[in-house]
């Protein structure tokens, strides 16, 4: 019976997107159904985003980003703010050092001034990791007090100030100058974008690096959100007429 067992769909030749982006949803309705705390779904939900991570990276995808903390998120109960903030202690160094010997470069990226200064030492920590494997490394990214209004709000301010100073006119700023001040200025836009949980919505999340993104939306739970469905959000990419405005 082994001859016939289902092979996965990790082939060499099947075309990936570079970079792919997923909205983690579903980690407080997963736990809810097993009548755990919230914060146990999003102690599953890490655990997912390290093994959906390192899968992409081993069937050829260089960017995984992914929505951990909106700047909306700090309006939830304080339990469950702190208990996310407990999380990223421990997982942050642990998740770098385990990903860094499989070859994916953890970041962080977001607004992180509002985080505890041992979140910050954690943070510059993993960098320094993710550093020592090379800007050509997969690379997997939190997306931490993260809010995409928030961010093209900060690229405006930095540009405004480049104008005040007088190296860049008015005039002269290009849609380029814009992405160059954005989190993401490391990496290409995401090619696909992920929503599990059933809910259809952007959730201000990359709003200027998703002019182009094809949308996947799925009802699995991020805690239940394994390899295949991973695979199945890739075919349906790869079904996909992207035309980027033309023909």
């Amino acid at each position: 019976m082994g001859l016939f067992k289902k092979k996965p769909k990790a082939e060499k030749d099947r075309p990936v997107p570079r970079h792919i982006a997923v909205i983690m949803d579903g980690n407080g309705r997963w736990a809810k159904k097993r009548g755990l705390p919230r914060q146990a779904g999003h102690k599953v939900g890490a655990e997912t985003f390290r093994t959906i991570a390192t899968y992409c990276k081993d069937i050829g995808v260089q960017y995984f980003t992914v929505y951990a903390f909106s700047t909306e998120n700090w309006k939830r109960p304080p339990e469950e703010v702190d208990a996310l903030l407990d999380l990223f202690r421990k997982y942050l160094k642990e998740a770098a050092e385990t990903m860094f010997e499989r070859g994916v470069a953890v970041r962080v990226l977001g607004d992180l001034s509002p985080l505890p200064p041992d979140i910050l030492e954690l943070i510059r920590e993993t960098g320094e990791i993710a550093d020592t494997l090379g800007p050509d490394a997969a690379t997997a990214s939190l997306c931490i007090n993260y809010g995409g209004r928030d961010e093209i709000k900060n690229a405006v301010r930095a540009l405004a100030k480049e104008v005040e100073k007088g190296s860049i006119r008015p005039e002269d700023i290009t849609e380029g100058d814009i992405s160059r001040h954005l989190y993401t200025a490391h990496m290409p836009d995401p090619d696909l974008i992920i929503r599990p949980s059933g809910e259809i919505r952007t959730s201000n999340f990359l709003l200027w690096q998703s002019a182009y993104a094809e949308y996947y939306f799925t009802p699995v739970l991020w805690p239940d959100f394994k390899t295949a469905d991973m695979d199945e959000a890739i075919d349906a990419f790869n079904k996909r007429n992207r035309r980027f405005g033309g023909v």
